[in-house]
């Protein structure tokens, strides 16, 4: 059973597509939604979160169905949860489990495994804390404390242990991309990441552009591990495309949180292709969803380049209707390749507006490049060595791409 909770009559539209959502997670999850219930309600009840009188109609609902796990399209407290544990009398979870539950499945490489079970750990961490109240009413007075406490103590100890040292992993993580990041910055590579919500077509565009073979499943975060490719561009200039994690309207914070080592290829890129779903009923609400969590990892400064995929399944008015609300988009469909030269160009037209500081080591039987260079680009610092010239430059990366060679190590 799906439960979602509306403040008022006008938040009924918004409410039905979330729970069309989660029923979408419910089976990307490996569960069947049989029930939707969308309960109307100004304020979540602390104790049931929707109400002693509506948890009783929903749970003779939940019995005569046999239903097993009851979902929750919000966040809920430790004490909601319990309570409506107790009632429901099966599992019950919320949102935030589920999406965590969804990318436990669906970590493949080690680094992505250590974000998920950190997210999971700190999820988990206050509502032992509420189970710690059951734990203290095993017995009331000196000497009838102890066990329980102990336990909770105990887990609170490991998870917390955990923690530290999947943070101090993930950190080491995190500096062995940010040298990469370096190196390909040197190299004057520029770096494309493609995001969006999750299942508008990241990875099959991503193969498109690239034959990288990565999985494509019509399931929601279908990816989670990301992955980075060479790509040429018209003009024959080598970029590095990276495909990531999608996003969803209400991303858990934890997720947030544990994913930062591997955001930070998004905050890093030169240039960002935001993927949003053309066939949807709210594209518009994907692009805001995607980009509030761009704000939380600090990548709003970073030009984006928005692309509308899925166009072979759009209709005419819907498609008519984005292109005069989103007039410097592009229009493709991954999957059929229409609009993918155009997107190509449109990638090669907002890498040439960025510029890339490299530090070159110049012979000095060349003196043609060293002329160049001044004609080119800014030229920042110029150091003469026993083999030749150091020169640090800022220039477009639409001419960096000439000067690799010559790129110092």
């Amino acid at each position: 059973m799906l439960i979602g909770l509306v403040r008022s009559r006008n938040d009924r539209a918004r409410g039905e597509s979330s729970l069309a959502e989660l029923a979408l997670l419910t089976d990307t999850a490996g569960s069947e939604p049989v029930e939707m219930e969308l309960v109307r309600r100004e304020r979540p009840d602390p104790a049931t979160f929707i109400g002693k009188g509506k948890l009783a109609e929903l749970v003779s609902i939940s019995t005569a169905q046999g239903i097993d796990v009851v979902v929750f399209d919000n966040e809920l407290t430790p004490a909601q949860q319990r309570n409506l544990h107790q009632a429901f009398k099966c599992d019950v979870v919320d949102r935030v489990a589920l999406i965590l539950d969804i990318f436990a499945q669906h970590a493949h490489t080690k680094e992505g495994m250590l974000q998920v079970e950190l997210a999971q750990h700190r999820y988990r961490l206050p509502r032992l804390r509420g189970k710690g109240v059951e734990l203290s009413r095993l017995g009331a007075g000196i000497g009838t404390r102890g066990p329980g406490e102990t336990k909770l103590e105990t887990d609170r100890r490991r998870i917390l242990d955990r923690i530290r040292k999947i943070e101090r992993e993930l950190k080491d993580a995190s500096r062995s991309r940010a040298t990469r990041s370096k190196q390909r910055k040197r190299a004057g590579e520029p770096v494309v990441a493609i995001v969006g919500y999750t299942n508008a077509g990241k990875s099959t565009l991503f193969n498109r552009l690239t034959d990288a073979g990565v999985l494509v499943e019509d399931r929601l975060f279908a990816t989670l591990d990301s992955t980075v490719r060479q790509l040429s561009l018209p003009h024959g200039h080598e970029i590095l495309v990276s495909d990531t994690v999608g996003f969803v309207r209400d991303l858990p914070h934890e997720l947030v949180e544990a994913f930062m080592s591997t955001l930070e290829e998004v905050a890093d890129a030169d240039l960002l292709v935001h993927l949003v779903d053309a066939s949807d009923p709210d594209p518009d609400h994907q692009l805001r969803s995607v980009r509030i969590v761009l704000s939380e990892i600090g990548a709003t400064d970073i030009d984006e380049l928005v692309v509308f995929n899925k166009i072979d399944a759009t209709d005419a008015a819907a498609e008519e209707r984005l292109r005069a609300l989103h007039p410097d988009a592009v229009f493709i469909s991954a999957k059929e390749g229409d609009g993918i030269d155009e997107l190509l160009d449109a990638i090669a037209d907002g890498l040439n507006t960025k510029t890339v500081e490299l530090t070159l080591h110049i012979p000095y039987a060349r003196g043609d490049v060293l002329a160049e260079l001044h004609e080119v680009g800014d030229v920042l610092d110029v150091e003469h060595t026993a083999e030749g010239t150091e020169t640090t430059v800022r220039m477009p990366h639409d001419d960096a791409n000439r000067f690799r060679e010559f790129v110092s190590g």
